[in-house]
């Protein structure tokens, strides 16, 4: 698998090291992900994803993988976040019209 956060888009940065003598050699700056496994309120199941620990964080500072995934670019999530963002949008459209009714 590809070293790719599947929440922000996060992934590898090249760059150089550089010695005293200042020479220059190619070299990765390789992002912190971890697997986690966050539940999703409107949907009421739990969802693993490949996360960088900026996302986590980013995911409790906006109560939640709903609200987080509702409020994030299309862009920067994978194909399975973006799924997850489409069954989340239906539930809690549904939810509101039974509010309603």
């Amino acid at each position: 698998m590809s070293r790719v956060c599947e929440l922000t888009g996060k992934r590898v940065m090249t760059g150089n090291n550089v010695s005293h003598a200042h020479n220059k050699t190619r070299r990765r700056f390789l992002p912190n992900l971890t697997k986690a496994t966050l539940l999703s309120d409107a949907l009421g199941r739990s969802v693993s994803f490949k996360l960088s620990t900026h996302a986590l964080r980013s995911v409790e500072h906006n109560d939640g993988l709903d609200n987080f995934l509702l409020k994030q670019r299309d862009d920067n999530l994978s194909p399975k976040a973006q799924k997850l963002k489409k069954e989340i949008k239906k539930a809690v459209s549904e939810k509101s019209v039974q509010k309603t009714v």
